[in-house]
Order: C-alpha cells, then sequence, then structure tokens
C-alpha cells in the first residue's frame, strides 16, 4: 500500500502547523522507501531523510523531506456498506476509509479502528444502525466527532473525543436502539495501544 496514501495533507498549507501522529510518521517513511526502490533517493539520502522525519513534530517539519518528490493522490471510495448479523466485526491497521460509511448490526459487536487508517477526505459521515449491539470507534489523535444526528433508543451513547478544529471530522447519524455506542481516541499506556 505504500504508493497509495495520502500524500496531499503533507503539503497543505492549513496542516502546516498541526502536529503529525505516529502513524502519520511512518506513511511517510513508507513514501521515501517507494522513493528509494524507484531509484529516486540513495540509501544515505533515505536514512537522512527517515531521521529527521522521526524527529518532526509538525506537518510542516516533515514537508522538506518530500518536497522533491512527486505527489501522490489517492482517491478513497465514496461509499462503504458494513453488514454485521449476530457475529463480532473488527477493523484495525490500514485501511481505506471511504467518504460515506454505512455500519448496519444488530445483535452483534463492531469496533473501527481509525487510529492507522487512509483517508482521502477530511470529513467522513457515519450512518449507524445498531439494534442490541454494541459500537466503537477508534479515531486518530485530533479528530472531531459530532454525534448530533445519532437517534438513540434506550441505549448509551458516549463521546470521549475533545473538539479541535483540525484533523479528520466524522459525523456520525443513524438510529440505535438498545445499543451502546462508544467513540474515543486510542489508549496508551507504556508501549501498549488499544
Amino acid at each position: 500500500m505504500g504508493s497509495g496514501w495520502v500524500y496531499s495533507v503533507v503539503v497543505s498549507t492549513d496542516h502546516r502547523g498541526m502536529r503529525i501522529s505516529d502513524a502519520e510518521r511512518e506513511q511517510v517513511v513508507a513514501q521515501l522507501n517507494t522513493a528509494v526502490s524507484e531509484g529516486r533517493l540513495t540509501l544515505a539520502e533515505f536514512e537522512e531523510r527517515v531521521d529527521g522525519v522521526l524527529r518532526s513534530r509538525t506537518f510542516g517539519e516533515i514537508e522538506p523531506y518530500v518536497s522533491d518528490l512527486p505527489v501522490q493522490q489517492y482517491k478513497a471510495p465514496d461509499f462503504k456498506e458494513i453488514r454485521n448479523r449476530t457475529s463480532s466485526l473488527k477493523r484495525h491497521g490500514r485501511w481505506t476509509v471511504p467518504r460515506r460509511l454505512s455500519i448496519s448490526t444488530q445483535v452483534g459487536s463492531v469496533k473501527l479502528d481509525f487510529t492507522e487508517a487512509i483517508f482521502g477526505t477530511n470529513v467522513v459521515d457515519i450512518v449507524l444502525e445498531a439494534q442490541s449491539s454494541s459500537v466503537e470507534l477508534i479515531l486518530p489523535a485530533g479528530s472531531t466527532a459530532d454525534l448530533d444526528g445519532v437517534d438513540a433508543h434506550a441505549s448509551n451513547v458516549r463521546s470521549r473525543v475533545e473538539p479541535s478544529g483540525q484533523g479528520i471530522t466524522f459525523h456520525i447519524s443513524g438510529a440505535v436502539k438498545s445499543s451502546n455506542v462508544k467513540v474515543r481516541y486510542q489508549r496508551k499506556f507504556w508501549r501498549w495501544r488499544w
């Protein structure tokens, strides 16, 4: 998936001051690795740039290490539907997030971890249809979630996400009945992530 990530967010002037996450740093390193395999960088240049990327804190600090490489665009799918019945469904690691995501679950559990996901847009619309189920959404650091569109009946809907005005915005709507919905950031303790 090395050449498929969204490079344009790195050079966007709107994001230069925003802090970069570990997952986004890894994506830049993967981009540099691809540049080496294509013969665009020498091994010495690669090592020097990787060292700089790993020390960088913001998108603006990373830009000099990739600005002379070709811009690679990635187009995320527009829509995806996830259906779950009496099962446990989990998605984590690197996966492509569509602009609109429909999650339908009955008597099951759905856990979607977006922390290392690849986004083609800064806004993701999620429509929930949950009955007697649990839904857990783990968002990337700096992202924002809007749950005002969720119609809850005999359900527990919780968000532990702080509005930041930066990063990915998740608009969450739909209807949940006798279900638990939790939206949060990734938890960290020493080397563990969950």
